[in-house]
């Protein structure tokens, strides 16, 4: 966990220089992941990870009259997965993810509706929970572990969000996570070659608090 508290200190640096308004909110929804072509001698099969809930907190910041800067934490269910022909095997598992996004709004002025996009980058990182075991099945295309692996990520996005209440608003947004795939959690077998790029789509509502 070296690696995310470093990362927690440097997208705080990254804000505590500019404007004054600011913004907490809470935010859940669920976690859709892309998977992996996997071909092997015996075979071509997917890896990938299972849908999973996903909740975090983020900290906003005015940066300008339609700028803005945020620094995000989301945990995720994901559960690790390989599926070949009618067969599939899992393995239970974790994410953290920290990063940094710029968020493009449509207006500062705290209308009752603005829209927005944003874009930015940082790390993601898996965990396997499960107990390591030899009879996981689909062990000729690749295995499972408790294993901890972190990996650089890039997130785009853009939403809605509606004033519920003077300093209150109700946010829906669409994320979308890129990154390499983590090999190291779900290893390649003897022979098998797994596809290179893990996509996340995550639709997520919340709520925000301006101050």
């Amino acid at each position: 966990m070296r690696t995310f508290g470093i990362a927690i200190l440097i997208l705080a640096a990254a804000t505590a220089a500019f404007a004054q308004q600011w913004e907490i909110g809470g935010i859940g929804g669920a976690s859709f992941l892309n998977r992996v072509n996997v071909s092997s001698p015996y075979g071509s099969a997917t890896a990938g990870f299972a849908p999973g809930v996903v909740g975090g907190v983020f900290v906003g910041q005015a940066l300008g009259s339609h700028l803005g800067g945020e620094i995000h934490y989301e945990f995720f269910q994901s559960d690790q997965k390989l599926t070949a022909g009618g067969s599939s095997a899992t393995f239970s598992g974790i994410a953290h993810a920290v990063h940094y996004d710029l968020v493009f709004h449509t207006s500062n002025e705290k209308r009752p509706v603005q829209f927005f996009a944003s874009v930015g980058g940082g790390v993601k990182i898996y965990q396997g929970t499960g107990a390591q075991a030899s009879d996981l099945g689909l062990l000729q295309y690749g295995a499972f572990g408790p294993t901890r692996v972190v990996k650089p990520m890039g997130v785009a996005g853009g939403g809605i969000s509606v004033k519920l209440a003077p300093r209150f608003f109700l946010r829906a947004e669409v994320m979308d996570f890129v990154g390499p795939f983590p090999t190291n959690l779900i290893a390649p077998s003897p022979g098998a070659k797994f596809g290179s790029v893990l996509q996340d789509i995550v639709p997520m509502v919340g709520l925000i608090y301006t101050f």
